[in-house]
């Protein structure tokens, strides 16, 4: 018995999906070199990350999935469920044996498994996309920490890289402790080892912002109040609209100072 490691990439997952192929192997579990160990005695194959082999693998599911579902297995694995790796792989290969229609075989509790992990996905990225507040540093940049259930940094990007195409800003994930920085012209992955921000809310220091920010801060915070109707309010639509756990990013839940 087998199991094998990875680098915690999907890249690394496809070229892990690769060597399983190649080698003719079919491990009792995929997993990352990261992950705390949950077999004794097993043998354990690392498998180094090659782009080459992952975009092969790659190339043969855009080829076999429908058009609408393209994106499924990615969806899916940011989600990190413990034991999506094994799930995806199972999927794999009976999507390569040729099977029909696979992703609407609703009867494989794999198959049913990851489009529903997918579907919590990307819904939690269109919460980021509407919850999502940017703080004005003083040298000019765009700064919002989150904590998204999962890791959908990767599906937002194009987003914010389209409208704010001409500002400077820097989205971090508080949880997984990384980033994506945008500085006019490209977008790279960055891990902060120095924060200068709150690491629980994603406030940025007092210091660090612009003399201009406590003004809008206080402005919106104000037009929040007054367009709020006291006699209308429905604590239970909102929540089901703004779920509690976004209120700490958003200033119009916060009481002005």
């Amino acid at each position: 018995m087998k199991i094998y490691t990875y680098d915690h990439t999907f890249e690394g997952l496809l070229t892990a999906v690769f060597e399983c192929y190649r080698r003719k192997d079919f491990p009792i579990d995929i997993c990352s070199r990261y992950a705390k160990p949950r077999y004794l005695f097993v043998e354990s194959v690392d498998i180094q990350t090659d782009p080459q082999k992952a975009e092969r693998v790659w190339k043969g599911i855009q080829d076999k999935l429908s058009a609408g579902n393209k994106q499924l297995l990615f969806y899916a694995y940011l989600s990190e469920e413990e034991g999506i790796e094994m799930r995806i792989y199972r999927f794999l290969r009976r999507l390569f044996s040729g099977y029909m229609n696979l992703e609407t075989d609703f009867g494989d509790s794999d198959v049913i498994y990851i489009v529903q992990s997918a579907q919590k996905v990307k819904k939690e990225a269109m919460r980021i996309l509407q919850f999502v507040r940017f703080q004005r540093t003083k040298d000019g940049m765009f700064f919002c920490g989150i904590e998204p259930k999962f890791d959908v940094l990767p599906l937002v990007v194009k987003h914010y890289q389209n409208r704010f195409a001409d500002q400077e800003w820097l989205i971090y994930d508080l949880q997984r402790n990384y980033g994506v920085f945008y500085d006019k012209n490209k977008v790279e992955e960055v891990e902060i080892t120095k924060k200068q921000f709150n690491a629980i809310n994603g406030q940025v220091k007092q210091a660090l912002l612009d003399e201009d920010e406590d003004f809008y801060l206080k402005l919106w915070r104000s037009y929040f109040k007054h367009i709020n109707i006291e006699e209308r309010k429905n604590l239970r639509l909102q929540l089901q609209h703004m779920p509690r756990r976004f209120w700490r990013y958003l200033p119009e839940k916060h009481e002005s100072t």
